[in-house]
């Protein structure tokens, strides 16, 4: 029993079953909110009957699960931001790996910030020295085509 809720969003039609459980739940029942196909299909005597108890039955659309982050979105960008590999985060905070990158994408991390394998302006410094992306992939011992990459990245 929870005396707290005022309103309640129910999916399917009311029936007088359904009405005794919810007035018994929830003794403070001030209003009813349901979809407009619900609501269609409820009967107009229920409808009635509640709003002589004072209880309002309310089309109101309610679509989509509702985000269950709890503030692990902040945590997560919080680690990100303080260079912990997702993997670290996950491990950290108990949760799965996707879940961090999914918080991490919620969350619009600024993935600029990140820890890079490979140092991005010492390798466009040797580039505009004059040296090749061969030499400059020899010289630093790092794959060719991530020079390659790194140098065409706008």
């Amino acid at each position: 029993m929870d005396e707290n809720v005022t309103t309640v969003h129910i999916t399917k039609a009311l029936s007088s079953s359904m009405i005794v459980e919810l007035i018994e739940e929830y003794p403070n029942l001030c209003e009813i909110t349901c979809s407009p196909s619900v609501y269609e299909r409820t009967s107009k005597t229920y409808i009635e009957a509640l709003s002589q108890l004072d209880i309002e039955v309310v089309k109101k659309y309610n679509w989509g699960a509702k985000s269950q982050t709890n503030g692990a979105e902040f945590e997560v960008l919080k680690l990100s931001n303080e260079g912990l590999k997702p993997k670290e985060i996950s491990e950290k905070l108990n949760i799965t790996l996707n879940r961090v990158y999914y918080l991490l994408r919620k969350g619009k991390a600024n993935f600029d910030n990140r820890k890079r394998k490979y140092n991005h302006s010492e390798i466009k410094n040797l580039k505009s020295e004059g040296l090749s992306a061969k030499e400059i992939s020899n010289k630093l011992d790092i794959p060719l085509r991530t020079v390659y990459y790194i140098l065409n990245k706008k």
